[in-house]
């Protein structure tokens, strides 16, 4: 299981090839309420992704065959990245889903693309058929432990730019990201999975008592679509009895166009979807509690610049 040693040894391997993103504290979003905000966003390729995508490559010895990834976009384009400045051979697989936008993303940071119908979990089925044809590494999106530790150093670097919230909201897809926060935070702070009613495999595996399936759709269904939970990140949900609550597609559009409005930050639906909670009401703080909004994904569809 991911620990925060692990996450410590991310950190110093990673530190070179990352940014440091800014955290703020926000009074213009809700009347009466400072929220933290934690802006992942500015991370290169515009999400946390290339966090675990540096761990993993870095923690590895990588074949001559290089890597692989499926991905429903930010993935992709982290991996892409990570491969290229360290100098390594890239092949990534994506579903049509991802958009024109992502996939032109990962096309510019240097990877080999192959766009496959249907959604993140057929990407994944053409990455392992790839992998076993050619031995080239899989990375993957969101449950593997180096991914995970990777990631868990969002949380980390929040920690040590002054962090003093009581809960922290996090948007789940596949589960890497609050699973690395999971794993830092070792119930320190209150954590809160927030998904979409549309895809929210945590919230059903929760319910289930194990990961099941679960269909996808929905705004941000290219960044949070994954079919199944991690089983890394459900085993550390449960164990630390994580909050999950579920968001409309229009409570992450109006979240989305707040942060715009109020602080000219520009996110893709994904990376307003722990927002959307506090706007919509779905997790309704208790008086006096300091609550941060991990803002996880800036891939805007369309481009606004082409």
């Amino acid at each position: 299981m991911t620990n925060p040693a692990e996450i410590e040894s991310a950190a110093a391997r990673i530190g070179r090839y990352v940014q440091q993103t800014p955290a703020i504290t926000s009074t213009a979003l809700i009347p009466g309420m400072s929220v933290d905000l934690k802006l992942e966003h500015l991370q290169h390729t515009g999400s946390f992704k290339a966090r675990g995508a540096f761990n993993s490559l870095l923690a590895s010895d990588v074949p001559k065959a290089g890597i692989v990834a499926a991905s429903g976009g930010n993935h992709g384009a982290a991996v892409a990245f990570a491969a290229h400045a360290l100098g390594h051979k890239a092949q990534v697989f994506v579903p049509e889903l991802a958009g024109p936008a992502k996939i032109g993303l990962i096309e510019r940071c240097g990877a080999d693309l192959t766009v496959v119908s249907g959604e993140y979990a057929n990407a994944l089925e053409a990455a392992q058929d790839y992998e076993s044809r050619t031995q080239a590494q899989q990375i993957h999106a969101y449950d593997a432990p180096a991914t995970v530790s990777g990631q868990g150093t969002v949380m980390r670097e929040w920690d040590a730019q002054g962090l003093e919230a009581d809960t922290v909201l996090i948007a789940v897809g596949g589960g890497g990201l609050i699973a690395g926060a999971l794993a830092w935070l070792q119930d320190r702070r209150r954590v809160v999975a927030v998904e979409p009613e549309t895809s929210c495999a945590l919230h059903a595996a929760l319910a289930a008592g194990a990961p099941v399936d679960v269909t996808v759709s929905g705004v941000a269904a290219n960044a949070l679509g994954a079919r199944k939970i991690g089983q890394i990140c459900f085993e550390l949900a449960v164990r630390q009895n994580a909050a999950s609550v579920l968001v409309s597609d229009a409570a992450i559009l109006a979240a989305q166009t707040l942060l715009w409005q109020s602080h000219r930050i520009l996110v893709e639906p994904a990376g307003a979807t722990a927002l959307a909670a506090l706007l919509s009401g779905a997790y309704t703080p208790a008086p006096g509690e300091r609550v941060a909004v991990l803002l996880c994904g800036g891939n805007v569809a369309p481009d606004p610049l082409g």
